[in-house]
C-alpha cells in the first residue's frame, strides 16, 4: 500500500487518522506541526500527506505552500476543525494553496479514505 504522512496537533484526531489508515494497509508516520511535517517528509518522502490547517509552530497553510513550492506534484489533503465561522474559507485557501482535496472535521471515515483512494490511484 501507500506511505502516508499525518501532521496534526491535536494527538487524538492525529492517532484516529493514523489507525484508520492503518487499518487499511498504509505505512503511516506523523508530526505534531508542519515545521516536522516538513522536516519528516525531506527524510522520508511518501506519497500522500494529509495535514490540519490550524497548528503551532508552522500553520497548515504556509505548510501546502511550502511543499507545493518544493515538491509540485505532492498529493495533500488538508483537514480543519477550528475558527468554524471562516472555515469555508480557510478551506477553501487552501484548496487555492495546493491542497487537493478538503475536509471539515468532523468528517465521516468513510469519505476521508475514498479521497485517500482517488488521490492514490491518479497517475
Amino acid at each position: 500500500m501507500a506511505r502516508i504522512l499525518v501532521i496534526d496537533d491535536d494527538n487524538e484526531v492525529r492517532e484516529m487518522i493514523c489507525t484508520l489508515l492503518a487499518r487499511q494497509g498504509h505505512e503511516v508516520t506523523q508530526a505534531a506541526d508542519g515545521q516536522a511535517g516538513i522536516h519528516s517528509y525531506r527524510n522520508h518522502p511518501v506519497d500522500l500527506i494529509i495535514t490540519d490547517l490550524f497548528m503551532p509552530v508552522k500553520e497548515g497553510l504556509e505548510t501546502i505552500v511550502d511543499l507545493r513550492r518544493e515538491f509540485p506534484n505532492l498529493r495533500i489533503i488538508a483537514i480543519s476543525g477550528g475558527n468554524r465561522e471562516g472555515m469555508g474559507n480557510y478551506l477553501r485557501a487552501a484548496e487555492l494553496c495546493g491542497a487537493s482535496r478538503i475536509f471539515h472535521k468532523p468528517f465521516k471515515n468513510t469519505e476521508l479514505l475514498e479521497a485517500v483512494e482517488e488521490l492514490l490511484s491518479a497517475d
